[in-house]
């Protein structure tokens, strides 16, 4: 599941980079943008493990 989540992020920060570098393709950076965000999200609450340096009750 990791593996496959680092894959998504991965292609959504080419497509991030792709929508930059283009000019006049701004909605493709906004649309990377927003995958990237929306899959580091999932990733970060499906894992369910805290950071290392984080105590919890």
């Amino acid at each position: 599941m990791v593996r496959i989540i680092l894959w998504l992020l991965g292609i959504w920060l080419v497509i991030t980079v792709l929508g930059a570098v283009i000019e006049g393709v701004f909605w493709l950076a906004v649309v990377g943008g927003v995958l990237f965000l929306g899959t580091a999200a999932y990733g970060a609450i499906k894992s369910g493990k805290r950071p290392k340096g984080i105590k919890g009750p």
